[in-house]
């Protein structure tokens, strides 16, 4: 009689469900027969450009020291994060993608009877990592599909450990002024670790988000979690950090495991962030894309929820589940987010001219069958 594994793991990982990435290209290649070369992946948030220039540069530089271990305290990359974000190479912590920032928050905060704080229709990660901790997770309901700040403050009390919020948010794009964070930051308890989830921060321009970097001064329970992911494209390498406290950094360095970001990653990271100008290219891009966007969704009478993000979440005015799978059929990847609480919606990301054109184009012939 073999041994029921499921039953012995920790309680609260035995009711998770995996989290499911974006389908790959090739995976929907090899199901339906198509040529890779003309299916269009818009579904993962990712940046169209491809990498900077001068992160390919500094991969190459780096191909010959492979059989090296990487520098496990990242120093270069915590000394160009500390005088990019200004802070000191002491509130910096690096991890494998933003991702496991938020792992190490719940690993070393969370545990049985306490619990997290967040809103309806973030991340997955916020859960999952919370009930694998054992934690309990609240979930509050959104306003506009959008943080309702008051409500989630009211949901704080004497067990709670940890907030979570997303600005913008993921997947709905929504966000949230400077104001209303100070407002936000002034309430919570000083025992409350407030993690604030910037992964898509580079794209937004001016003062209508705030940058969590002004507040970190003014309140030691404050954590930004960052990612090399998203508008310095290197989704591939995994690469995320997060700025805090040096003391709230030393506690996520216990628990953080050794060369958790590869010498690769690093490299990149450090060239990705010289280059300013692939960066304002990123940003043009998206600008552009996003307007692209607005522009075919109005013209196919279809309902989108505002962003700041590199993405958008689309009413398709039905059950979106269906859609979905019929623009796989056009070789167009986008992704539903039914498992977010948004039946009707799909997160599209902007992708180059030609990839916004050619989803734009298969929706309408996907929404016109029917």
């Amino acid at each position: 009689m073999s041994c029921d594994f499921l039953a012995l793991a920790l309680p609260g990982v035995q009711k998770l469900s995996p989290y499911v990435p974006g389908k790959p290209v090739d995976e929907l290649a090899r199901e339906l027969d198509l040529d890779p070369a003309h299916i269009v992946k818009l579904a993962s948030n990712e940046n169209p450009l491809g990498p900077s220039p001068k992160a390919l540069e500094a991969i190459r530089a780096e191909l010959d020291a492979l059989t090296r271990y990487p520098d496990g305290n990242g120093f270069d990359l915590k000394a160009r994060l500390a005088e990019r974000c200004r802070v000191t190479a002491e509130q910096v912590t690096l991890g494998n993608g933003s991702n496991d920032i938020l792992d190490l928050v719940a690993r070393a905060y969370l545990a049985p009877g306490s619990n997290a704080v967040f809103s309806q229709h973030a991340f997955a990660v916020y859960p999952i990592a919370t009930q694998a901790a054992g934690a309990e997770g609240r979930a509050v309901p959104a306003r506009h599909w959008g943080h309702d700040l008051d409500a989630m403050l009211a949901a704080l009390d004497d067990a709670t450990r940890v907030v979570f919020l997303a600005n913008p948010n993921n997947p709905t794009g929504t966000w949230f002024g400077p104001q209303a964070l100070a407002d936000f930051l002034t309430q919570v308890p000083e025992r409350v670790l407030v993690v604030l989830d910037e992964a898509y921060i580079e794209y937004a321009e001016g003062d209508e988000l705030p940058d969590g970097l002004d507040y970190l001064a003014a309140h030691p329970n404050l954590l930004v979690s960052r990612t090399f992911s998203k508008a310095f494209g290197l989704a591939g390498l995994r690469v995320g950090y997060a700025l805090s406290s040096p003391t709230i950094a030393e506690v996520l360095n216990r628990v953080r495991q050794p060369f958790n970001v590869n010498s690769l990653a690093l490299a990149a990271a450090c060239a990705a962030l010289d280059d300013s100008e692939y960066l304002a290219r990123s940003r043009r891009m998206n600008d552009a894309g996003m307007l692209q966007w607005e522009a075919g969704l109005r013209a196919l009478g279809l309902d989108w929820i505002p962003s700041r993000g590199n993405f958008l979440a689309v009413d398709v005015g039905r059950e979106a589940a269906p859609v979905y799978q019929a623009l796989l059929r056009e070789g167009v990847i986008v992704r539903p987010v039914g498992g977010y609480g948004m039946p009707r919606h799909l997160r599209i990301s902007i992708g180059l001219p030609e990839e916004n054109a050619r989803c734009l184009e298969a929706l309408a012939k996907v929404l016109t069958r029917g």
